[in-house]
């Protein structure tokens, strides 16, 4: 697959972005539309909270940042419960909506804002500037086909509030996101296929680990993912480099053979080095990992969230185009794998 660097056309010159605080992987793929940003002499702002904050921060620390609330959604321990879960926190959702719309609107009259950019925000749009929505998900996977189109309608409801929507995959049949990026039916205003956003680019490397071990995602998942991998790990003969995905933590409890090494978090730079380091990566099929992974060509066994049906699926396609082999979380074992 091909990997293009993407370059910002949208007006005004200064630009307030914001990413969506569910998981690392909207902070990660804002990296390069910001740097895209930066090198046309915009002045960027960036509003959020949490540790995908801490990610754009380390990489920008001269932008001006605002805080403003996620929307704070909690995940099931189990696949079952996942969707359930997810709609009894509608009301939730909908009350972030209200406050992040009265939150921009304040913002754009104090901050002078000619453009918002939103990933996957739905209510970080206002109709007195410019506004972007960033989603590979124009397609609903929720594992039934009735509250598939139902979701989706509500998604294009938000998002046909926006002047324009940009995917960050390509339009041909050689795609990264299937039926995910390519529906039946699209969003009613401008949808522009961007091509890939990584923050990485393909380096030559001495291989010093078997396995990169890059952790990310929502809790409880990734706690309890990590849990098996590090009973796993105590038993490893081989180099296994193990990334926890926890930017704002300096704490490291394990005890683990002088073999393994652990990081709590990694900055852009020493990450794309050491997934380079690695025969193969393991990983969440998040969709910004992947698009990282395509970027530094590497292999990769993927093991998708339990019961996050956009994970399992692009697992699975991803899969059977023979791009990255994947295996289900109860039945991941390290020794068993390979590349």
């Amino acid at each position: 697959m091909k990997v293009t660097h993407f370059n910002c056309n949208i007006p005004g010159s200064k630009i307030l972005i914001s990413p969506l605080d569910w998981g690392l992987g909207h902070a990660t793929r804002c990296i390069p539309i910001i740097e895209s940003l930066l090198q046309q002499n915009k002045k960027v702002l960036v509003a959020g909270d949490g540790p995908g904050m801490n990610i754009i921060q380390s990489a920008f620390p001269q932008l001006i940042y605002l805080p403003l609330q996620g929307y704070n959604i909690s995940y099931s321990k189990s696949a079952r419960g996942f969707f359930i879960k997810m709609l009894f926190q509608l009301p939730k959702i909908t009350k972030a909506i209200l406050r992040e719309k009265k939150w921009l609107k304040k913002t754009i009259q104090q901050y002078q804002i000619d453009t918002v950019i939103s990933d996957n925000r739905l209510g970080f749009c206002n109709n007195k500037v410019y506004s972007v929505f960033i989603t590979h998900q124009l397609g609903i996977k929720t594992g039934s086909v009735f509250f598939d189109k139902l979701v989706q309608h509500i998604n294009y409801f938000f998002i046909n509030q926006f002047d324009e929507c940009w995917v960050p995959d390509y339009k041909e049949e050689n795609n990264l996101a299937g039926e995910l990026s390519h529906p039946k039916k699209m969003p009613d205003i401008p949808t522009v296929y961007i091509g890939f956003l990584s923050r990485f680019e393909k380096k030559t490397t001495a291989i010093q680990y078997k396995w990169a071990i890059v952790l990310s995602g929502p809790e409880p998942q990734r706690t309890m993912f990590e849990d098996m991998i590090v009973q796993q790990l105590k038993s490893c003969k081989d180099a296994v480099l193990l990334v926890r995905g926890l930017p704002a933590s300096s704490i490291n409890t394990f005890s683990l053979p002088k073999n393994i090494t652990v990081y709590n978090h990694l900055d852009k730079e020493d990450l794309n080095e050491c997934m380079q380091q690695a025969m193969g990566v393991i990983a969440r099929s998040g969709y910004s990992t992947v698009m990282d992974l395509i970027t530094i060509q590497q292999k990769a066994v993927l093991v998708p969230t339990p019961g996050q049906t956009e994970q399992e699926y692009l697992a699975n396609y991803l899969s059977e185009k023979k791009i990255f082999k994947t295996i289900s979380q109860k039945d991941f074992h390290l020794e068993a794998l390979f590349i």
